[in-house]
């Protein structure tokens, strides 16, 4: 800690670093509201840690600790958020806002500070893990499917300009290119869906073996392959056989002894949800991507200045999909965004060269 008097640089550090803390703290206590159990411990424990960074800074201060100065803008933000949603989109800002604390280069700041932030990168990123796993598979199809219509409908529609077709082809080219993948979304992933469930029916233990037990022939015991078969040991599989013939009066030896079917939980076919949710939301998703390509044609625009447009509004959009991955998953929003465009806009562009080569073999 600084014993002399601090500078009006330092002054202005650390006021800044008060103000930070203290809406840090804010936000885990308000994201603690929302949460119970292990979540709201966690959650309270690091806000408590933050408070006593605080009281770190006011001890440095002294009486420069007023007037309070307000947050950094990405803390504001982040208080705005934890109070109106509380939702992994918040940790995972949380979680970047951790790992970029600049303690560790501060003199003024303790290791045990710099340590705790680096701990508490950590935190929150387990914390965040929880939410992206139960997202994870809507998620992924919310994208996949708006992405998907996006480039493939701005490339068609590009493809279809550079021939040097009208405007009205070009404008039908884009819905028929929407239905027809909006369609086929639909339709692959109800097949997706539907097949996967049932292979899982397939799959799925049956209660055969309660029933066919007491008439087995105890000599030749083939209740032991059918355990042996769903992935036991030999030694769990014929203790578990003898546990459904009758043998054991007592459970001697519990490490062997596995639950019964009917007592294990069975969530894969909740997981995967159901085939025409599955369909519906992927034949929406891709239509809401597929159509921004076509608005300016739908709104009555043609020539270059309908292209541009489109591919101002598409870029927008692959930059905002981009962003949103980039911050779910930790990294950089805008160069996910970056690379979100640059994927898109490179397909556009093949797509119209190509279009301007057919038109010019076919002119």
């Amino acid at each position: 800690m600084t014993e002399s008097t601090p500078t009006p640089g330092q002054i202005k550090r650390w006021r800044q670093y008060l103000a930070d803390e203290r809406a840090e703290a804010s936000v885990y206590r308000d994201l603690a509201k929302r949460r119970d159990g292990e979540e709201h411990a966690i959650l309270m424990a690091l806000a408590a840690a933050e408070g006593r960074h605080e009281q770190h800074w006011l001890a440095l201060l002294g009486p420069h600790a007023t007037p309070p100065v307000r947050p950094s803008m990405r803390n504001q933000v982040l208080g705005l958020l934890a109070r109106r949603f509380g939702s992994v989109f918040v940790l995972a800002l949380a979680q970047r806002s951790e790992s970029r604390s600049p303690y560790a280069t501060d003199a003024d700041a303790t290791l045990a500070m710099a340590a705790d932030e680096s701990i508490h990168e950590e935190v929150i990123r387990g914390l965040s893990a929880r939410g992206r796993n139960r997202l994870s598979g809507s998620f992924r199809a919310a994208v996949f499917g708006a992405n998907d219509g996006l480039v493939s409908n701005l490339s068609l529609v590009m493809g279809m300009a550079a021939t040097g077709v009208g405007s009205t082809v070009v404008l039908f080219a884009g819905i028929a290119g929407l239905l027809a993948g909006a369609l086929s979304m639909g339709a692959g992933e109800f097949v997706s869906v539907r097949s996967q469930r049932e292979l899982l029916d397939a799959s799925q233990p049956t209660q055969v073996t309660l029933s066919a037990a007491p008439s087995l022939d105890l000599e030749n015991n083939e209740l032991v392959l059918v355990y042996l078969a769903r992935g036991m040991t030999r030694e769990v599989a014929e203790h578990r056989a003898a546990e459904r013939l009758g043998k054991f009066s007592c459970d001697c030896d519990p490490s062997l002894s596995v639950p019964p079917e009917e007592s294990q939980p069975v969530d894969d076919h909740e997981t995967l949800g159901t085939a025409w949710g599955a369909a519906l939301s992927s034949f929406c998703f891709f239509s809401s991507g597929a159509i921004i390509p076509i608005l300016p044609f739908l709104f009555g625009m043609t020539g270059v200045g309908a292209l541009v447009l489109a591919c101002v509004l598409v870029g927008l959009a692959l930059l905002g999909t981009g962003g949103v991955v980039g911050l779910l998953s930790g990294a950089s929003p805008f160069w996910r965004g970056v690379r979100q465009l640059g994927i898109g806009m490179g397909a556009a562009a093949a797509t119209y060269l190509l279009g301007l080569l057919f038109g010019t073999v076919v002119g």
